[in-house]
């Protein structure tokens, strides 16, 4: 079993209340495959520039991430600068250097093809289609977008969209993409779309999950020491698919369990910058913190005597 996960690989700078670092480790396929290595093989397909420190490449191939798929170009990496205002629930872009991901338009390597799940992460949905394209046979294909594609390339992306099996995106994406103040009602308005199940992800008040009929309300995992939430949504998605690929089932019963697995894992990356919050993170953390959020939310089955 396996996962491809089609995202960027990037360096942060990123400034909250609590601190701020610069030139870190960050992206969205650095997030997800730190995040999906600690339960299944990963493949990588991103590009980086000549200044990515070879540290960080080392650093993946060290979690048995496949890194075949990591073009290193000459030129620049992607930098991405932002600034968190958590009193007023602010992200605020201080700056966007694309560089060499401005041409990047993804290979996939002999054997990715075969990949039994497939992520893509919030890239141009044109590279979303082409990968798509070339990932027909897989078990589960994933897409994950962000409120600039909704709002530039809406048409691609529905077409991304109609055709993986699951879409995720954050509470204001869902909104903006479904032209709906309502939760519930955007993601079912994307579940008309085309894919079996909608996850919006909600920050601090958890996810919710769409499939048919079926919905499923879970919680955040009460964080204490919440520092940066980069790269949270990404090691969501990379906990929720690496649990799925392992178990290699996709009932409604797994698509839960796999929301809770994901839930945990994105709760250890936000109480660190960057990436630090899963480089040591084991699966004996991410067992506990489910059990905790099930005990959270466990409730006597017994009759509503009002």
């Amino acid at each position: 079993m396996s996962v491809l996960v089609v995202g960027s690989v990037a360096l942060d700078s990123v400034e909250t209340p609590l601190g701020s670092v610069n030139g870190v480790l960050g992206g969205s396929a650095v997030y997800f495959a730190t995040a999906a290595s600690l339960y299944t093989k990963v493949n990588l397909v991103a590009v980086a520039g000549t200044d990515f420190p070879t540290e960080h490449i080392q650093f993946l191939a060290g979690r048995g991430v496949d890194t075949a798929g990591l073009e290193v170009i000459e030129g620049k990496t992607f930098r991405w600068a932002g600034h968190y205002d958590f009193e007023r629930n602010i992200t605020e872009t201080l700056k966007t250097e694309l560089n060499v991901f401005a041409d990047f338009h993804p290979t996939l390597p002999p054997g990715y093809r075969d990949s039994d799940l497939v992520f893509l992460a919030n890239i141009d949905p044109e590279l979303q289609c082409e990968v798509l394209e070339q990932v027909s046979g897989a078990s589960l294909k994933v897409v994950d977008t962000m409120n600039f594609w909704i709002r530039g390339k809406g048409e691609l992306l529905s077409r991304a969209i109609s055709a993986v099996d699951i879409a995720i995106m954050d509470e204001s994406e869902a909104r903006l993409l479904a032209q709906s103040q309502n939760t519930f009602a955007a993601a079912r308005s994307i579940l008309n779309m085309g894919p079996k199940t909608v996850i919006i992800k909600r920050g601090q008040y958890g996810a919710v999950m769409l499939s048919g009929d079926d919905h499923f309300i879970a919680p955040a995992y009460p964080v204490y020491d919440f520092k940066d939430p980069t790269g949270a949504g990404d090691s969501f998605a990379g906990g929720f698919l690496g649990y799925l690929d392992q178990v290699n089932e996709f009932t409604p019963q797994m698509l839960r369990q796999a929301v809770i697995h994901g839930t945990a894992v994105a709760s250890f990356t936000i109480s660190e910058f960057s990436i630090d919050g899963l480089r040591s993170l084991t699966r004996a953390d991410i067992e506990k913190r489910y059990y905790e959020l099930q005990r959270c939310t466990h409730f006597e089955d017994k009759e509503c005597n009002l």
